[in-house]
């Protein structure tokens, strides 16, 4: 058995379905992100997790003890939640012992432990200090080292970096990572940052209307969504319409695209193709003419919207220091033969 087994947990407040038939395995050490839109039940999932709501239905196992009808304080579980709850009159080093001490772990081993939680986050030397003396950086890692001070089984994260710049946040999901890595906590992780999630976790859990979506690694989810919602919602995307005819698919105008699969001559299928996969070419060059119609600067890459027989589709460059393509130029989209993916015919 994995070491944490959630089984068709459900939440319904009257007749609003807030989470439906969540079934998730987890084995011990892994990193899983819930993502979705606001509303989508991942925050109610962490809860009832934590016991803080008691589900309508389904189960809980940790570490094959069934945990369901456990109050939150004796599941002994590590929590973060967005705001931190720092205690705002007590010193860094008496925060994170805070759970020590309500544990009575001993003064000694307290201090020891908190010493060494501390030096992890890199805050050892501002153990004396009060949380409105720290950075917001600082602060989460203070909420993050009280969650792991006490060597919870799992750490549950709460869209904990939500709060910081984005420089900032960017930065701490890999300092998150390396100390989940380092101490080997089983940890779900809540947030609505598909870039948060794709970077940092092991398998992610997209979720929508309530319900799970897709369970994958992040390059799979990315590369192979299974519905239009995920491939929307985890990038940028272009669907393209098509007919499958003689082990390709047809496009509007006669192209035609290589793509995974072996369907029913004629039948209709839903391509995936990712802007950063299409290649733009001076017009003449082989591939699908089209025009620029606008163009957007995002730092590392040019993003394009380019007019063609397929629709109009966006085209990511990346900023190499060469000049950018033109408003109104006229252009070739190409893209290698293995660039597409097929939604499911059920979901596109």
């Amino acid at each position: 058995m994995s070491f944490l087994v959630i089984q068709g947990l459900s939440k319904s407040y009257g007749g609003v379905h807030a989470l439906v038939d969540f079934d998730l395995s987890v084995e011990r050490g892994e990193f899983i992100s819930l993502l979705g839109p606001s509303g989508c039940g991942k925050t109610t999932t962490l809860q009832a997790l934590a016991g803080f709501v008691s589900a309508t239905r389904g189960r809980v196992v940790l570490d094959g003890k069934d945990i369901t009808d456990v109050p939150p304080e004796k599941r002994g579980l590590g929590i973060v939640f967005q705001s931190y709850a720092l205690f705002p009159h007590m010193t860094v080093a008496d925060n994170v012992a805070f759970g020590l001490e309500m544990k009575g772990v001993p003064r000694a081993e307290r201090d020891q432990r908190v010493a060494r939680m501390l030096e992890l986050v890199h805050l050892g030397e501002y153990a004396q200090r009060y949380p409105r003396e720290l950075s917001g950086g600082q602060r989460q890692r203070v909420a993050v080292a009280r969650a792991l001070v006490i060597e919870p089984p799992v750490l549950l994260l709460d869209e904990p970096l939500s709060n910081l710049d984005a420089k900032l946040r960017e930065a701490m999901q890999f300092e998150l990572r390396r100390i989940q890595r380092k101490l080997g906590t089983t940890t779900l992780m809540v947030t609505h940052d598909q870039a948060e999630a794709l970077s940092i976790s092991d398998r992610v859990v997209v979720m929508h209307g309530g319900r799970i979506q897709q369970v994958d690694a992040p390059h799979r989810l990315y590369e192979q969504p299974r519905s239009r919602f995920i491939s929307g919602f985890v990038g940028k995307t272009n669907l393209l319409q098509g007919r499958w005819k003689d082990g390709s698919v047809e496009l509007a105008g006669g192209a035609r695209i290589a793509a995974p699969g072996d369907y029913a001559d004629g039948q209709e299928l839903t391509l995936v193709l990712r802007p950063e996969k299409i290649l733009l070419t001076p017009e003449g060059g082989s591939g699908v003419r089209g025009r620029i119609t606008e163009r957007f600067f995002l730092g590392s890459q040019w993003l394009y919207r380019v007019e063609c027989p397929l629709g109009e589709l966006e085209v990511a460059c990346a900023n190499d220091g060469r000049a950018p393509w033109p408003e109104q130029a006229e252009v070739a989209l190409d893209w290698a033969p293995d660039a597409a993916s097929v939604l499911p015919p059920e979901s596109a």
